[in-house]
């Protein structure tokens, strides 16, 4: 699951209200990015509801920073926007969600729980003006 359309779509809109001296209403936004508005109307209530957006009202309202770039975690973008914790697996390091209810007894749990826990840990460390700045991102060369 880790990241789909909607932890894409917090992302560019946020992109957008971060450098935006003015509010960024919800159908300005949807027509810059061409994003159905609807869909991206819920993904900023869930920014707004986690406090990475603050919401004003009124004729020239819309979605503003409610904190700075380098306080947001890219973690709590994808938790607001997803509505759930990231997993990189269908079935997890948590009895709950393995599919076979196994998990004291499944080979790869040891392994699906260390990858898991890095990626927790690295989405939680890296910020939303990080990935901006291009800071603190993994290089894949050799």
């Amino acid at each position: 699951m880790l990241l789909t359309r909607a932890s894409e779509y917090a992302l560019l809109a946020l992109d957008i209200i971060r450098n935006s001296e003015k509010p960024q209403g919800a159908e300005q936004l949807a027509r810059e990015l061409s994003i159905p508005k609807s869909f991206l109307a819920k993904i900023l209530q869930g920014l707004a509801k986690s406090n990475i957006l603050e919401s004003k009202k009124g004729a020239h309202g819309g979605f503003i920073m409610a904190k700075k770039a380098n306080e947001i975690s890219i973690a709590d973008i994808i938790v607001a926007a997803e509505g759930k914790t990231p997993a990189v697996f269908d079935c997890s390091q948590y009895t709950d969600t393995c599919p076979h209810g196994a998990i004291g007894s499944c080979n790869i749990s040891p392994f699906l729980a260390t990858f898991q826990n890095k990626i927790d840990t690295f989405l939680k460390e890296l910020t939303l003006e990080d990935i901006f700045n291009n800071e603190h991102l993994p290089s894949f060369s050799h």
